[in-house]
């Protein structure tokens, strides 16, 4: 696991360290030690802790002007045993929801496996989006499949026209404009 990078691409653009309301704002990153830890397999020290022992993330681009979120992830989403989403939701989308942020995009191309339990937070975040939405990006089918198992397809937007395979070819606010259009085709608006 530790070969798998966060998606560095994108950089040049935004800097969840180098930015003032960012969570991780003055993080310091040493990639030369590997200290964090995922079922005792070390990971990237590009990804950042949010709280759970399972599941890291990346923010990988903020817009302030469109609300934009892109988060990507690694690791075990596991709500049963770590409730993952609360810390996901209370550490660090609480922050971005103060900040103005109603458009979240999750990439789980890393996302091993998924462990449920109740749909509370989910359903907290999709109240709290109001005219936002979140959607979720290149999770495994069988991730796909267990999460819908507990709803969560009823807060969080995903597959069909979604699956964009190619989402690091393209700049951050093309693929958030991409990602904002085909919601809205979904939703009729």
């Amino acid at each position: 696991m530790h070969n798998i990078e966060p998606f560095y691409g994108w950089l040049k653009y935004y800097d969840s360290s180098q930015d003032e309301y960012s969570p991780f704002h003055g993080k310091e990153y040493n990639y030369d030690l590997y200290s964090e830890t995922i079922y005792g397999y070390y990971i990237d020290p590009g990804w950042d802790f949010i709280g759970s022992e399972t599941l890291y993330i990346k923010i990988l681009y903020l817009d302030y002007e469109q609300g934009y979120a892109v988060i990507e992830f690694i690791g075990e989403w596991n709500d049963a045993l770590h409730n993952d989403v609360m810390h996901l939701k209370r550490n660090i989308v609480d922050e971005l929801l103060a900040a103005g942020f109603t458009k979240y995009i999750l990439i789980g191309e890393n996302v091993l496996n998924f462990h449920g339990s109740d749909d509370s937070y989910y359903e907290e975040w999709f109240e709290d989006v109001e005219d936002g939405w979140v959607t979720a990006i290149g999770f495994r089918d069988f991730v796909l499949s267990e999460m819908n198992l507990y709803n969560i397809d009823t807060y969080v937007n995903s597959g069909g026209n979604l699956e964009i395979i190619n989402w690091r070819t393209m700049k951050p606010d093309i693929f958030c404009q991409l990602v904002d259009s085909l919601i809205q085709k979904r939703l009729g608006m």
